[in-house]
């Protein structure tokens, strides 16, 4: 989990990245007797249930959708495509985020060098970017498909739109290895924290994450699924004043009016369930992170909030 520490005047220093536990804020300097060389045990237990718990999940979950997107004797489409390597970025995500977080709030400690350190946090990132963005191309995708029902993308475009996504993932996280490596974090004890310079570093860390994971993506998300809903709405309209007598033999009293009619019919019966599937993943995107980075924000811009030990 998080743990926020203000090292003397000059820095701050996070024992772990952005995305993986609730943030922790201790002022040594308002509270004399926070000490960053212990913890709360039974805290510590219960962050350790949570993470198991959430580390079997994940495991379990994204294993089942790539079995069955492997076993399914369908053609495979873009969406299975798409949810693949969804599943794959939360695998990353379970991997590397979430086991190194619960072996370390096992060991209370970082034991390991300090490459390791700085390739864990290089890793808990792009775990977290990845999952994301992917989320958000395969809401345009959806997108594309409802606006733009006749617009066909070939399989190699959609290989490299994904390509992209993960090369963009891996060099948007490449600042957490300058941030993070093995520090003195007092008397002897190493462990794996990054020094931001007081006061704007901690503020630019977490709201540069909070624009780029949450705030950038909720909007393109809410925009790709309100022209999503709009389209449907205006085709289902069209549907309704076409009645129910319209079909093939009326194409030749208006040809075009037909085709965007059977356009309504696909849209209603074809890509309505993957645009409910793929919004219900969003849904729960937004449900889940707002809290966690309300609570980021307000720990870092407001001087008065609640801290640990307090």
């Amino acid at each position: 989990m998080e743990k926020l520490y203000l090292a003397g005047s000059s820095t701050w220093t996070i024992n772990s990245s952005l995305g993986n536990g609730s943030l922790r804020l201790q002022n040594l300097s308002r509270n004399s007797s926070a000490d960053p060389l212990k913890r709360n045990e039974d805290m510590a237990k219960v962050e350790v249930t949570v993470l198991c718990l959430i580390l079997f999940l994940a495991l379990s979950g994204n294993l089942c959708v790539l079995l069955a997107i492997h076993t399914t004797r369908h053609k495979p489409s873009r969406m299975y495509f798409f949810m693949k390597h969804l599943s794959i970025a939360d695998l990353v995500v379970a991997v590397f985020q979430v086991l190194p977080q619960l072996i370390w709030d096992i060991t209370f400690r970082f034991y390991g060098p300090d490459f390791l350190c700085r390739l864990i946090k290089y890793l808990q990132v792009v775990g977290m970017f990845a999952s994301t963005y992917l989320l958000l191309l395969m809401s345009l995708d959806r997108c594309l498909a409802i606006c733009q029902p006749l617009r066909s993308l070939r399989r190699r475009a959609d290989r490299a739109s994904v390509l992209l996504t993960w090369l963009l993932c891996l060099l948007v996280s490449i600042p957490q290895i300058h941030i993070f490596s093995l520090r003195d974090v007092g008397n002897g004890v190493y462990d794996c924290w990054a020094d931001f310079i007081q006061p704007w570093g901690p503020k630019a860390y977490v709201t540069w994450i909070t624009l780029m994971v949450y705030i950038i993506p909720v909007l393109m998300l809410s925009i790709c699924y309100g022209l999503i809903s709009f389209k449907i709405w205006q085709n289902v309209k069209l549907k309704t004043a076409q009645g129910p007598g319209v079909g093939p033999g009326s194409a030749s009293r208006g040809g075009k009016v037909f085709a965007r009619v059977s356009s309504t019919r696909l849209i209603s019966q074809a890509k309505i369930r993957t645009v409910k599937m793929t919004f219900i993943i969003v849904l729960a995107f937004i449900v889940c992170w707002t809290p966690f980075f309300f609570v980021q924000m307000w720990s870092v811009w407001d001087t008065n909030a609640p801290q640990e030990g307090t």
